[in-house]
């Protein structure tokens, strides 16, 4: 048996199948291309799939891949187990109607009986019981005994789909012998035991399956194999399973190392280690394919995996980040054959560390509060944590329900997972009907009244006037035949110059006459059944059902808004090329005002950077690209490297807007003809919006002149406020900073020396609960910085004892707790003491055993929390 490592065991069998005349592709991505129907790629075959059905030509009709696999199914089980992984490589070879049973089991038996070495003595194959003909090869060509070909039933030895390409498959099985079985006389492949571990799948796509379950023999048959990378390698290195493989173990040695804990010493702590060692895989690869933390798909998978991994670090009681720490060493392995890892470091370390800081700042409040949560449940002697207050922990505080279902299981207790579930439902409705609140009664009932189902014919893209027809008015959820001067309604045209506001992009305003009548078109938006309907006023005169009318956009709005929506486009490609072609757009509005674009990045931009994309989009603008419309089908421009927004939402037929060759975007809003009308552009905010989403806010046109003259005023006054001229203004708001801070250094000092002052007179104060030194005193209006001041200064003053100080401003209390190092060891905690005063004034915290800190609500209550710390101090030493 040959001792060859994972990394040359990968290319052995790269190298051994281009020989048999074998394309090898190197593995895609792990976001599946054009296929919705996966969120990650899960095995080799996946990206070949078009292939298989026969959807797209394959490059070759044999090919062969190490493909980058995670499936997430089981991720609970990850580190519990020795067994289980989220990430993994999956070797395989692939025939699209070539060579087929024969040969595919001739390659397997060869590679490993001659490429590796491997003893045919210990090798066992499955088949499916009525797959007569693979055993015939495996027994007559390949001279395997009948006693180590096993038929195995559908459930084994069958793959298919519900409908589609389907087979029987047979499995290669290395005898690990005796010592690892479970001493049965008919321990075989199929038993449970450890003994026989499956290596190698051999599918045999030989049937097409229909809609009624029968199964049609394909015209070209089709190969599909399988073998875990990290498996075969466990057994050619005589490892007893994957984390104990040479290149894995080099993962494990830097946590070793930063966790100061060795790996076998403690089971608990060994599942921590598992965890860190798989997952640090898994998302390095995400990263590096262009995934990012979010809360929902591909991306949520990611944060779980960040977010998990950084938990189990934790629990090793590693202090602050270390992840990319991690992530360092396993670039450094497998770059040998994944290249593009050392390229993306950088980015993938920037992505990762973003993510694990974020969860820093949210993990130990939540935890804090989860334990209390549990304290509480065995108090009451509970062993279901509520649903309400999981949803809080994950609505309120951003602590994630997988994390506290994890921690829940580690204790043995429940959560209410349908009460959580209804929490979610009602926000969800709650949302809804948020949303619903803007439909003014225009209801899809009617709808199907008022309209044959033959949608208003959009004209705005050529013209901004035409002569149309009124099919429809309806006033107060009422269809009527006339709105008169000063009524508000609804009007429904069968040919309109309006825009109905869709894809981020306002609805038109403007006026529609008719025959010295005059109405106002307030707005104009898509109903639920997608018809436009023009929200008006009438000026004066009427309208009425089949009158025609002149219909005018307001010209000046409607340019404002086209320069907005082209600068978006500009935008969105100048983000892409300062931050990372992972930036995507993740929501917009343009109205005629600004723009307000939407996109996902995992960190604030640099000033600089932001200043580098204002500067990209202005040259655009400024060398007059040509904006030009075409209409193609989705999969021609994905051809074109169109940027697809929301791609979900297009049909077959796309339009297509061009700036020059620097953008190419799907979009069906209105646009200038040339890019130098916009004019200028200009970011006035940037900022998160939530995690992994940020937002730019920015003017364009006049807009800009406008901002810029506001601008010149505002310095014109801080100028007069401030007594200087406007080329002094930077040098004399210096001098004031200087002189603040100064005279703050006077106050802050002066504030010490009354603390010191104020320290010996609260403690002239102490109580004596037994023989502890209990000292509770009330401030008004004391900052939380200055409280720890004055905390402080009666501590160093004071041998042992116990501090609650409560400071009182606007209505509500900042509670600060300090305990003594000698009374810590008798159990008595800051932090419990704190939790339960705040919580008789309404309130909630929690802390370190030696200071902690809480809020409180009612003020009225303050006293009687202060009257019930002897009790806490009493029943806390007496436990």
């Amino acid at each position: 048996m040959k001792k060859l490592g994972l990394h040359e065991i990968r290319r052995e069998f790269l190298d051994y199948f281009e020989e048999k005349g074998h394309l090898v592709a190197p593995s895609f991505s792990l976001i599946p291309k054009n296929d919705k129907s996966l969120l990650l790629i899960g095995a080799g075959m996946a990206p070949l799939k078009k292939y298989f059905t026969g959807e797209l030509t394959p490059p070759k009709n044999k090919m062969a891949t190490c493909q980058k696999c995670i499936r997430t199914g089981d991720i609970e089980n990850v580190g519990k187990t020795d067994r289980h992984a989220t990430f993994f490589e999956m070797l395989g070879n692939f025939s699209f109607g070539d060579y087929f049973k024969k040969e595919a089991i001739e390659f397997a038996w060869e590679f490993l009986t001659k490429r590796l070495e491997i003893d045919p003595e210990l090798l066992w194959a499955s088949v499916y019981h009525e797959d007569l003909e693979a055993a015939k090869i495996w027994n007559e060509d390949i001279g395997m005994d009948k006693e180590k070909i096993v038929p195995l039933g559908k459930a084994d030895n069958f793959w298919e789909l519900e409908v589609g390409p389907s087979g029987p498959c047979s499995e290669i099985y290395i005898d690990r012998g005796e010592k690892y079985g479970c001493g049965s006389k008919d321990c075989k492949p199929g038993c449970e035991c450890d003994r026989f571990i499956e290596v190698w799948n051999l599918v045999f796509t030989q049937f097409d399956k229909d809609a009624n379950g029968v199964y049609n023999p394909l015209e070209h048959p089709n190969i599909d194999t399988g073998m875990g990378l990290e498996r075969i390698t466990a057994f050619l290195e005589n490892a007893d399973n994957i984390f104990e493989i040479d290149e894995i173990k080099k993962i494990i040695q830097a946590i070793e190392k930063i966790s100061k804990y060795k790996y076998g010493t403690e089971e608990s702590k060994d599942v921590s280690i598992r965890v860190i060692t798989d997952h640090v895989r898994a998302m390095t690869f995400l990263v590096s394919d262009g995934v990012l933390p979010s809360n929902e798909g591909r991306g949520y998978v990611l944060r779980r995996l960040i977010r998990r991994a950084s938990r189990h670090g934790k629990l090793l009681g590693i202090e602050g980040t270390f992840l990319t720490e991690v992530v360092g060493v396993f670039i450094e392995s497998w770059m040998v054959e994944y290249q593009e890892l050392k390229s993306r470091e950088d980015h993938i370390k920037r992505i990762i560390l973003a993510e694990e800081d974020k969860f820093q700042e949210t993990i130990d409040a939540g935890i804090q509060i989860l334990e209390s949560y549990i304290e509480e449940m065995k108090a009451e002697k509970k062993d279901m944590l509520s649903g309400e207050k999981a949803f809080k922990l994950y609505d309120t505080y951003g602590f994630p329900l997988d994390l506290t279902l994890e921690i829940l299981q580690e204790r043995h207790l429940k959560l209410d997972e349908a009460e959580f579930t209804n929490q979610m439902e009602n926000q969800r409705k709650r949302a809804r009907s948020a949303r619903d609140d803007g439909d003014s009664g225009w209801g899809a009932s009617i709808n199907l009244e008022i309209f044959d189902g033959s949608e208003s014919e959009f004209k705005g893209y050529e013209t901004i006037s035409t002569d149309s027809k009124v099919l429809a008015l309806v006033k107060e959820d009422e269809i009527v035949e006339v709105l008169s001067q000063d009524e508000e309604g609804m009007v429904v045209l069968d040919i309109t110059p309006f825009y109905a506001e869709s894809g981020g992009q306002v609805g038109d305003t403007g006026y529609l006459e008719i025959d010295g009548s005059k109405v106002e078109v307030i707005d104009t938006k898509h109903n639920k059944m997608g018809i436009t309907i023009h929200m008006v006023r009438v000026v004066n005169g009427s309208i009425k059902v089949n009158d025609s009318v002149k219909a005018r956009v307001d010209e000046s709005r409607r340019d404002s808004i086209r320069r907005n929506h082209s600068a978006t486009h500009l935008l969105h490609k100048a983000l892409k090329e300062v931050l990372g072609e992972h930036v995507n757009q993740a929501g917009s509005i343009v109205d005629q005002n600004r723009l307000r674009f939407d996109y996902t990045h995992f960190e604030s931009p640099t000033s600089e950077e932001l200043q580098l994309i204002e500067t990209i989009v202005n040259r655009e603008i400024y060398r007059g690209l040509d904006v030009t419309t075409t209409e193609t089908s989705l999969e021609e421009a994905q051809k074109l490297g169109v940027v697809g927004l929301f791609e979900e939402k297009y049909g077959d037929l796309v339009r297509v807007i061009r700036m020059g060759e620097f953008s190419k975007e799907l979009c069906g809003g209105t646009h200038v003809t040339s890019t130098s009308n916009i004019g200028m552009f200009k970011i006035i905010s940037e900022g998160g919006i939530a995690s992994g989403v940020r937002r730019i806010e920015a003017i364009t046109g006049l807009g800009v002149y406008n901002y810029l003259n506001e601008k010149e005023e505002e310095i014109d006054q801080m100028s007069s406020i401030l007594k200087t001229n406007k080329t002094n203004l930077l040098d004399r708001t210096r001098s004031i900073v200087s002189e603040l801070k100064e005279q703050e250094k006077e106050v802050s000092q002066l504030k010490m020396k009354l603390s010191g002052d104020l320290s010996k007179e609260i403690i002239e104060e102490a109580e004596k609960v037994g023989d502890i030194s209990l000292i509770t005193h009330r401030v008004e209006n004391m900052a939380i910085d200055d409280l720890r001041n004055l905390g402080d200064k009666i501590k160093d003053r004071l041998d042992s004892g116990v501090i609650v100080l409560a400071s009182v401003a606007d209505g509500k209390i900042t509670f600060l707790v300090m305990v003594t190092d000698d009374l810590i060891a008798k159990k008595i905690l800051a932090g419990n003491i704190v939790r339960e005063v705040a919580k008789i004034t309404g309130g909630n915290g929690g802390g370190r055993p030696n200071i902690a800190q809480a809020g409180g609500k009612d003020v009225s209550k303050l006293d009687e929390a202060f009257a019930q710390l002897p009790e806490l101090i009493l029943a806390a030493k007496k436990d």
